[in-house]
């Protein structure tokens, strides 16, 4: 009997749509873009969805799966409309070379481009198109932004559980399950979606803890009911412009439409309640500074600027921590993570180690967020900007900052890089010859996802509001798409 053919294929970008900066093609080649087995090599023994495909791929031995194109970038700006053509093109080029018997997508759901703020839509669209009756399965982060239309497409999905993202390789085991349980006629998934009418920022989006725990714990009630398959919590992405903006409850039951959608319906009123739990007050970068320098305790005092992170569409150019910062007298041995400054980099990089200049940090790209501040720095390491993630998160993923400088100005170790990419893993402190643990001040552009390996080992982490493309107050940003009543 001929072995079932299974396609995967990976479009992953969150896009913030009040960023100043736009994202080509160029950043999706140079972080993940890989096909066949290049693809089975780059994301085997990783914590991502096509790691979950692969680790799953040996017990179904009368499957065949066959890697598509496989794409990610980092975080930013609106994708130019001719880098998505492209992805998508070679997606479904890759479709079209043969019969399937399952598609596998690996999407986020909160791309948006220039021209299109829903293209996962389209994308989803197309593939349907092309497939017809095909079974197609998608899995999704925690922040999508999702909607009947785009549920009506599929067969089989689930997304995230965690925040900080520490089960995506689970989320696509889980799509995969119902995938195939479909073709093989185990399983008759039934979709039902539930729209929450509000955008709610992430800050006290955690799993752990606060309402999203509480929410978890009610969604996981649903799971454990008969005729239930799988329940999916998404907190939609405050900083990105979409018609299907705002969080959402996706349902899945066996069967049994009117199930799934009574738990979408009660779970989408359960975060409802809870709307205000996600709006919080975050202390200025001074104060802030001021408190975790008092903080008591072993490891390290860390300060994190969420406006900034590059994870929420931050440009690593923001200056308000680091101005704050260097007001503060901080202690000896601190660390500040990052700048994104491109130029310097390759500047610090001829001048080589040892040598001492006057430069500007910040202010770069949006001085509105803060103007640049001159610094007197000695340029202390060099570094390629590659390493191995050794944290939960995307754990055991080959990432490339592009190249890097540590300098020391003052107390403070600074590192400037030639990629925008958040700080998330200890490897990426240990590129540069710095052991977190042992610092006594770290302030990071990040946010929850840096938690997930640094909060165990911090005697403090402190979040400071700052200016910035992705700041805790939504008041600063303007809607174009999303449904005026929700904002």
């Amino acid at each position: 009997m001929a072995k079932r053919r299974l396609a995967i294929a990976r479009l992953w970008y969150e896009a913030n749509s009040f960023s100043p900066l736009r994202t080509n093609l160029a950043a999706f080649q140079a972080r993940e873009w890989v096909s066949g087995e290049a693809a089975r090599a780059f994301y085997a023994g990783t914590a991502t969805e096509i790691g979950g495909v692969l680790a799953v791929e040996p017990d179904h031995p009368d499957w065949e799966f066959h890697y598509l194109h496989c794409t990610a970038a980092p975080p930013g700006g609106l994708v130019e409309p001719a880098a998505f053509t492209s992805i998508s093109q070679r997606i479904l080029a890759g479709l079209n070379e043969r019969k399937w018997d399952a598609v596998y997508l690996s999407l986020h759901g909160a791309m948006a481009t220039i021209d299109n703020p829903t293209p996962e839509l389209h994308l989803l669209k197309s593939v349907r198109s092309m497939i017809g009756a095909v079974p197609l399965g998608a899995s999704f982060d925690l922040h999508a932004h999702l909607s009947a239309e785009m549920a009506a497409l599929l067969d089989a999905t689930s997304g995230y559980h965690t925040y900080p993202h520490i089960d995506m390789d689970a989320a696509a085991k889980r799509t995969l399950a119902l995938l195939i349980a479909k073709v093989e006629r185990r399983a008759r998934p039934a979709i039902a979606v539930a729209k929450v009418p509000a955008i709610m920022p992430s800050f006290n989006m955690r799993t752990a803890d606060g309402p999203m725990a509480e929410l978890q714990e009610l969604a996981g009630l649903w799971r454990r009911q008969r005729g239930m398959l799988d329940v999916t919590i998404y907190g939609g992405f405050a900083y990105g412009d979409s018609p299907f903006a705002g969080p959402s409850v996706v349902a899945v039951a066996e069967k049994d439409q009117k199930l799934a959608q009574r738990c979408a319906n009660a779970l989408a009123a359960e975060f409802l309640k809870r709307k205000q739990q996600f709006h919080v007050r975050l202390p200025r970068a001074a104060d802030g500074l001021l408190q975790a320098m008092k903080a008591e305790g072993e490891g390290p005092a860390i300060v994190l600027d969420p406006a900034d992170n590059p994870l929420s569409g931050g440009i690593g150019d923001t200056s308000g921590l680091f101005q704050a910062l260097l007001d503060s007298k901080p202690p000896a041995g601190t660390v500040f993570a990052f700048f994104w400054d491109p130029p310097l980099v390759d500047m610090c990089h001829q001048l080589g180690a040892g040598v001492s200049f006057e430069a500007k940090l910040g202010g770069r790209i949006a001085p509105d967020f803060g103007a640049p501040v001159p610094i007197k720095a000695k340029v202390l390491k060099l570094t390629d900007g590659k390493f191995r993630n050794e944290g939960p998160y995307e754990h055991n993923l080959a990432v490339d900052v592009g190249r890097t400088v540590l300098l020391e100005a003052g107390n403070v170790r600074v590192i400037v890089t030639e990629g925008c990419q958040t700080p998330n893993d200890p490897a990426y402190f240990r590129l540069h010859g710095i052991d977190p643990k042992s610092v006594p001040l770290l302030c990071v552009k990040a946010k929850n996802h840096f938690r997930a390996a640094f909060a165990d080992m911090a005697r403090c982490l402190i979040d400071v509001d700052c200016p910035g493309p992705a700041s805790a107050g939504l008041f600063h940003y303007k809607f174009n798409h999303a449904p005026q009543h929700i904002w």
